[in-house]
């Protein structure tokens, strides 16, 4: 090994450097210096570890979030607050089995671990830990060069946290740059939350995301199912002047049109049968906070007229009350389906939409970033791992090449529910849950999902035929969404989830919607 104090990086310290580049740096330089496999810094959160930085490890440990009480090699070392070492004959299961780097489809063999506990201002941060190929790796000399090694990464970590504290309170034009900043609002680099992801796609958007969040602006979410708009509701809210104060959230699809009006703005003792007390609604509920709109256009057209004013006034009206009420709420809305056609026929207000729509925010699919898919699936697999009682639950490198290549019409709600297969299909077919389990292409199903429910020839899309002039408004909209269905299986060649995803609707919603109006 290097002199440790003579070590390039250690520079880093005193130099100017984006936040998650100096970290990188910093966990580099330790591998090269100790001459190990992998070197992992991960944080504290609650009751599990975070991979904040990484090297060594494949991309995809990244997006996992070990669980303390699972893993007793990290427990030991939050437990003991020193160095500590795992020879090669600790029974402790170690939590990297099969995702180290350069043993990509290979079982990990028998190697040396070492960690050590970090502190920042008095309190548990998180953990450094090493991991080397050979045993024998970590002397006691190695053992206490890291002692001094954690010091620097402390130091680093501060440096981090300092320069964080300092953009959010000078952040130029913000309203609220007075405020004393919080640890939610300061996530950045060291801990971005839940939103998992470092595609140039969706660090754009969570940029934006913070930016507009200052404002009091509706923000209108759009994006396809599945793509975690909720998430980013959340994340909104987290970085706005309410954060304090409630997010709550209305399925807007699951609300009864008899009673969405009563759950939206609440009502009055004997408005209607079965109001047997005043009821406060979800507006209230979130007084001084955000109301998060999901799937907002199902909502009927008479409600769609009272929140109108709500937005327009900051007023509501209990069901069955006289007098309006004033509230102090900011309303994100979110939906999969174009509201503008929904205008264009009838079936959502203009008006409403154009308020709704002050600031609209495009979420990508999961199709569009990249890598971040693998990250993704490494947060489903320690689940899986974890929920099935596994050693160690991993991809093969095929494997995570199909991933990247695959379409995701369901995007992150499909990918959880196709690791969470595979590895059911694994372990059904015989998989050792004391092995390290590999998941391999072919139970991943993707090609069957990528081809399915094509179109059969007997039920070949019906050519465009002259309809007969309709006589109401329902008629005229029938007509009007089975001609664009049968457009669009004539463009996709009957294939019903292309066709799903141009029309902006989820394929069940598709099939459903077809037999309704006797294409199927």
């Amino acid at each position: 090994m290097n002199t440790l104090f003579e070590a390039p990086w250690l520079a880093d310290l005193t130099t100017e450097l984006p936040p998650n580049v100096r970290l990188q740096r910093l966990i580099g330089g330790l591998r090269a210096h100790f001459c190990c496999g992998a070197v992992a810094l991960l944080r504290l959160e609650e009751e599990h570890l975070r991979p904040v930085v990484v090297d060594g490890l494949v991309s995809e440990s990244l997006g996992r979030r070990f669980a303390v009480h699972q893993h007793p090699r990290l427990a030991a070392l939050l437990a003991r607050g020193e160095v500590t070492c795992f020879d090669h004959d600790s029974t402790l299961p170690d939590p990297y089995d099969g995702l180290l780097d350069a043993l990509v489809g290979e079982p990990l063999p028998v190697h040396d671990c070492m960690g050590v506990a970090l502190r920042i201002d008095g309190r548990p941060w998180g953990v450094l830990t090493l991991d080397a190929l050979q045993t024998g790796t970590f002397d006691a000399a190695a053992r206490a060069a890291l002692a001094h090694c954690a010091v620097h990464v402390e130091a680093a970590i501060r440096m981090t946290r300092l320069e964080q504290e300092n953009q959010a309170l000078s952040r130029a034009g913000s309203p609220y740059a007075g405020d004393a900043p919080d640890e939610p609002a300061l996530r950045a680099a060291l801990d971005e939350g839940e939103i998992l992801g470092r595609s140039e796609a969706l660090t754009r958007l969570l940029h934006e995301m913070k930016l507009v969040a200052t404002s009091d602006l509706p923000v209108l979410l759009l994006g396809e199912t599945g793509v975690g708009k909720e998430l980013f509701a959340r994340l909104l809210h987290r970085h706005s002047p309410r954060r304090h104060q409630p997010l709550v959230h209305v399925n807007c699809a699951a609300l009864p049109e008899s009673l969405a009006e009563s759950e939206l703005f609440g009502h009055r003792r004997g408005a209607f049968s079965g109001a047997v007390t005043d009821r406060p609604g979800r507006f209230e509920a979130a007084e001084g906070g955000t109301l998060f709109l999901d799937e907002v256009g199902e909502l009927p057209l008479s409600v769609q007229a009272k929140l109108l004013r709500t937005l327009q006034n900051g007023e509501i009206q209990r069901l069955g009350a006289d007098e309006p009420r004033r509230v102090n709420v900011r309303v994100v809305a979110a939906t999969n389906r174009h509201l503008r056609d929904l205008v264009a026929a009838g079936s959502f207000r203009a008006d409403l939409y154009h308020r709704l729509s002050v600031y609209p925010v495009p979420i990508p699919p999961l199709r569009e970033r990249g890598d971040d898919v693998l990250l993704l699936a490494g947060r489903f697999l320690e689940q899986n791992r974890a929920r099935l009682g596994l050693r160690s639950l991993r991809l093969s490198g095929a494997a995570q090449a199909a991933l990247r290549g695959y379409h995701w019409p369901g995007n992150i709600r499909e990918l959880e529910h196709v690791i969470s297969r595979a590895a059911l299909k694994t372990l059904s077919r015989g998989a050792s849950r004391h092995a390290i389990v590999t998941l391999e292409p072919e139970v991943l199903d993707l090609d069957a999902l990528q081809d399915a429910a094509p179109l059969p020839a007997a039920a070949a899309p019906l050519p465009p035929s002259a309809p007969p002039a309709p006589r109401t408004l329902r008629e005229a909209v029938d007509a009007c969404q089975r001609q664009n269905i049968q457009t669009a299986l004539e463009q996709h060649q009957g294939h019903w989830a292309n066709a799903a995803r141009q029309l902006g609707l989820d394929a069940s919603n598709l099939h459903k919607l077809a037999r309704r109006l006797g294409l199927k």
